[in-house]
């Protein structure tokens, strides 16, 4: 039997990786997003999650056996990010209730289930690191739990089975994302090397000393995949990191090696303290407009490109983190992604597209 997927938020990194694996697989896949896509062999589905009878009306012959949700949509605070991001998984899970064909969904958040939300990221008592599935939900506000609890209430109404997905950073292409580390590096380290600017690491002591993991955007899609058609993971929540760990010492080094550059001594213990990289890229707007004519590439708004803002945050944290991945291992997904060649993999696919030099 064809397995048919409706992949919300098929424009995003994780959204694009994984509709592009599930053609691969034979599924039949419909892209939902804001803004057409024309990935190949995705039927486009165009509708804003917040209009909830014009998402009824875009997904009305849409009957998908499983739906994987990989949206979330920024706020200025915590209560408005529960209140947007909830109402989106609600609005989605109610628009295709009525085909009553969905056996299974796939829901996508992150290691902020563990470390808290933006407005409290990596501080006050945290969970011992790594990170398990079995320490449970911090006493905050989050809005992981909030997208969380609609897709429980739903699959108690609806009698579906759903997975959750909690990566740490993820490694992948996506144009327009809010939170896009590799792609971010990718445009500083550009400017870099055009302008002759020092590769500075933007992050703490913590996390250039410390250990960490990551999350390439083709592994989680094969790990959705994996949930989803494995009887034995249905109804669970698990971590997806990479599966090795590494120091940001080393891995700044192995990036500036690959653009042909000699990284800048880490400064932050030092007086000078952090130089984050919205500080750094603050003006480099005109400069990628200009670089971008000058170099024949094909996206000149470097705000499109890079989301320091989310760099900072992640590169900035005050805590090692790290993330144990047993659970999935024990059920049978043993998957592995080197972390720098994700990032090489990225850097590659950025220079083929035309989006760096």
């Amino acid at each position: 039997m064809t397995q048919s997927a409706l992949v919300v938020g098929v424009t995003g990194i994780v959204g694009r990786a994984l509709a592009s694996l599930l053609v691969k697989e034979g599924w039949q896949v419909a892209g939902l997003s804001r803004h057409a896509t024309t990935q190949l062999g995705v039927t486009p589905v165009t509708a804003d999650l917040r209009d909830g009878n014009g998402l009824t009306r875009a997904l009305a012959s849409i009957r998908p056996s499983h739906v994987f949700l990989c949206i979330w949509s920024r706020q200025a605070t915590e209560a408005e990010n529960i209140r947007v991001n909830s109402a989106m998984v609600r609005a989605v899970l109610d628009a295709v209730r009525p085909a009553g064909t969905v056996r299974h969904v796939g829901l996508v958040t992150g290691l902020k289930h563990y470390l808290g939300p933006f407005e409290a990221y990596g501080r006050g008592v945290l969970p011992q690191t790594p990170f398990r599935e079995d320490q449970g939900r911090l006493d905050v506000d989050n809005f992981y739990y909030a997208q969380e609890d609609e897709v429980f209430a739903a699959a108690a109404r609806d009698g579906f089975r759903w997975s959750v997905h909690r990566p740490h950073t993820i490694i992948g292409q996506a144009v327009g994302n809010a939170m896009n580390m590799g792609t971010t590096l990718a445009a500083y380290a550009t400017l870099c090397r055009e302008t002759g600017r020092p590769f500075h690491f933007p992050g703490s002591p913590v996390q250039w000393h410390g250990l960490t993991d990551m999350t390439d955007a083709r592994l989680l899609a094969r790990h959705l995949l994996w949930a989803a058609t494995t009887p034995g993971a249905v109804d669970q929540a698990f971590n997806v990191v990479n599966g090795d760990i590494f120091r940001w010492k080393w891995m700044w080094t192995r990036i500036a090696q690959w653009f042909g550059l000699e990284p800048a001594p880490f400064t932050a213990e030092d007086a000078g303290g952090i130089l984050p990289l919205e500080r750094q890229m603050a003006d480099d707007a005109p400069l990628w407009a200009a670089l971008a004519q000058r170099r024949g590439l094909v996206e000149p708004d470097l705000a499109r490109l890079a989301s320091p803002w989310h760099t900072d945050a992640d590169l900035g944290r005050p805590i090692e983190v790290v993330t144990d991945m047993s659970k999935s291992r024990r059920l049978g997904f043993t998957d592995y992604q080197a972390t720098d060649d994700a990032f090489f993999d990225l850097f590659g696919e950025l220079r083929a597209h035309r989006l760096i030099p």
